[in-house]
């Protein structure tokens, strides 16, 4: 039993790097559609939330945006804009700094681009 304990330790910690290094190069996917001008492109991505900017209404319904600030090499540094509509998800407490995982629609723009949420994934909390 003693024995198993280090493989267990080395096991989870290798775990856990594979799953933030694969959410990380899940970042990629965004960089090149933004690279590429592609859109329409189910992605997700997970950074910090560089910028919360408040909601506004649109013809379909209120939404809430914050910038994305794309996490690992593969993101390169992009950032990118987030749209959650606050009818379906409620108010996402989120602040500068925030940890998140988006899922959803990419649509291309020159400044980095725009995901249309599907669900956004706060300190484990997921809301969609």
């Amino acid at each position: 039993m003693r024995g198993s304990a280090p493989v267990l330790a080395l096991v989870l910690a290798m775990t856990g790097c594979a799953t933030s290094s694969g959410a990380d190069d899940a970042n990629g996917v965004v960089y090149d559609a933004w690279a590429n001008g592609r859109s329409r492109i189910e992605v997700t991505a997970t950074g910090s939330v560089a910028q919360i900017l408040g909601t506004r209404r649109g013809p379909s319904g209120v939404h809430e945006g914050f910038l994305l600030h794309l996490r690992g090499s593969a993101g390169r540094g992009l950032t990118v804009r987030v749209d959650d509509n606050v009818d379906l998800t409620g108010s996402i407490p989120i602040a500068d700094g925030d940890d998140v995982e988006v899922r959803g629609e990419y649509v291309y723009d020159p400044r980095g681009g725009l995901i249309h949420g599907d669900y956004v994934k706060v300190d484990g909390k997921v809301y969609q």
